[in-house]
């Protein structure tokens, strides 16, 4: 069974910085791209950031530049380096492979980031 754990968030004042981790396990995990997304209450879920199994990034506009995306395929973990934040980054922040995403997918619980201004 594939999972996915996500921990590090928190509350952090505007201008802050956290790092996210995701532990996978039940996956090939070198063999997949990952993502992280996000939702905010009342919002769709969103990816925010995404890192190919060769290792190149791509990140959604509102965060190019604050948030740097990082994989350790030894230890089956991804990273999200999150600088500069804002009170618009507030969300439950997620993990997953983007190829599993649809509507039967199980995700993890998340973990929440609280942006004070």
């Amino acid at each position: 069974q594939v999972q996915f754990v996500e921990s590090g968030g928190g509350l952090v004042q505007l201008g802050g910085s956290l790092k996210l981790s995701c532990a996978v396990s039940g996956m090939q995990f070198s063999r997949h791209d990952m993502g992280w997304y996000r939702q905010a209450p009342g919002k769709q879920r969103e990816l925010v950031a995404r890192i190919n199994r060769d290792g190149t990034t791509s990140y959604a506009s509102s965060v190019q530049g604050r948030f740097i995306i990082s994989r350790d395929n030894a230890e089956k973990t991804v990273y999200l380096q999150m600088n500069s934040l804002k009170p618009e980054d507030t969300a439950v922040y997620y993990c997953m492979s983007p190829a599993r995403v649809g509507p039967f997918v199980s995700w993890g619980p998340g973990t929440q980031v609280t942006v004070a201004s």
